[in-house]
């Protein structure tokens, strides 16, 4: 009790996360004087003494993200409390310090998740049903054992543009949109487009695919999208076959379950490099290679070159701001943002055994592709879409008692910033006016 009172914590803590706590002394304290909050514990590999007999969550493996995701209820940072016991600390040591980087390490990626929620929730809906009245092709495909190549837009990129070249039809190469510019530079062509960004922003990247490209050769016939339809995608999108990505929520299934829209999950990741890689580990069983994703600079240099918002600083360069000036600003800012480390911590913890740096790998310095199998048409098949009514599908989804509550969960962060709860009715309306601004 002491050791609690100690803490000083807030009574509006809605979620306690107990590192190491041993056979969890704290955790009858903690559910006496926080009724309504939940109580979840991680222990360290392979600990000797748990708090089974407290009946919370609690984490026995070395899954530690996966459970975090799970049992974490998506709320304000401030209203999650990380505590150590630290007996624990005394015993375990340095398993106990990896036990908390990782969980802190969750706990910033959620909050700048978070944070791009608040700011973006009502435009990825509106995206969302924009892009879905587009969607006149969908993908189906089958799995296979071919090696995937994954790009990103990073600085390291420009190094394995030329083994790219020369296995590109040996392998499925899946490519975020903002490494498209770089791959058409060298005449690369992607089997898969990625595309999850729902800025506005997001569009320079993809627009070049109908201009600049499309003068290389048919893109609607050679390339697909990969897309959350909540990402910022041009009107051109149409003409294009879609591998539709789900992000899992119940409202997203509800509609492309009553479409009959075939569809991949992906849980939204922040970065579309970790849904790339996450995308190729259902299409492949083969090995995964890596390439443009640095998650680091080279000097002040953010990106691969060409790239989509190289335009932008050589357009605002002036002899008082040159075109290094703006260079460095933008390194400035990505540095201190702290994104690239967040992104850099997830690969690292889940990159699996088949997971490798394309310029590292012994395989691809060969440049050969003779024990690989070539390219076949029947991974993917093409169908056609039925006219759309997804708004219509989600209100009347709405209206059912048995899915009401898990829909306005899902939906209140994205129409609601500061609110706890909402009528079905107030769910209706701010929906609508989302969907229609």
């Amino acid at each position: 009790m002491r050791y609690i009172d100690s803490l000083n914590l807030n009574d509006s803590t809605e979620c306690f996360i107990l590192i190491e706590p041993g056979l969890g002394y704290i955790i009858p304290v903690l559910k006496e004087k926080f009724k309504n909050s939940k109580i979840i514990a991680l222990h360290v590999p392979d600990a000797v003494l748990h708090c089974d007999a407290h009946e919370i969550p609690a984490l026995l493996g070395h899954d530690i993200t996966g459970f975090l995701e799970k049992e974490v209820p998506q709320t304000d940072i401030e209203k999650i409390r990380v505590i150590e016991w630290r007996p624990s600390l005394n015993y375990y040591r340095e398993t106990y310090v990896n036990l908390l980087a990782k969980t802190v390490e969750f706990l910033k990626r959620m909050d700048a998740e978070h944070r791009t929620t608040s700011a973006f929730g009502k435009r990825w809906l509106r995206n969302f049903f924009n892009n879905l009245n587009n969607v006149k092709k969908i993908v189906l495909y089958r799995q296979t054992n071919l090696p995937v190549i994954v790009t990103g837009a990073g600085p390291g990129l420009e190094q394995a543009l030329p083994l790219i070249a020369k296995m590109q039809d040996s392998c499925l190469i899946i490519a975020a949109s903002s490494s498209i510019l770089a791959l058409s530079s060298y005449g690369i062509t992607a089997d898969i487009v990625i595309a999850t960004d729902g800025g506005a922003w997001a569009l320079r990247h993809i627009y070049p695919l109908y201009r600049h490209i499309a003068r290389q050769y048919d893109f609607a016939s050679q390339s697909i999208i990969a897309a959350n339809l909540c990402a910022a995608l041009p009107s051109q999108t149409k003409d294009t076959p879609f591998l539709l990505i789900n992000d899992g929520s119940f409202w997203q299934s509800i509609i492309f379950n009553k479409l009959t829209f075939p569809s991949v999950i992906i849980p939204q990741k922040g970065t579309v490099s970790a849904s790339a890689l996450e995308l190729a580990m259902q299409l492949s069983s083969g090995g995964i290679y890596l390439a443009g994703l640095d998650f680091s600079f080279s000097g002040i240099r953010t990106h691969v070159k060409p790239y989509a918002f190289d335009s932008l600083l050589f357009s605002s360069a002036i002899r008082f701001n040159p075109v290094y000036s703006g260079s460095f600003s933008r390194f400035r800012l990505l540095k201190e943002g702290g994104s690239m480390n967040i992104y850099a911590a997830w690969f690292k913890e889940h990159i699996e055994n088949r997971v490798y740096s394309l310029t590292d790998h012994a395989f691809f310095k060969k440049g050969s592709p003779q024990n690989v199998t070539k390219k076949k048409n029947g991974i993917f098949n093409i169908i056609d879409a039925k006219p759309a009514q997804g708004l219509d599908i989600l209100l009347s989804a709405v209206n059912n008692p048995e899915y009401a509550e898990n829909i306005k969960q899902e939906l209140l962060p994205l129409l609601f910033s500061n609110k706890k709860n909402i009528t079905v009715q107030e769910l209706k309306t701010a929906l609508c006016e989302a969907v229609n601004e």
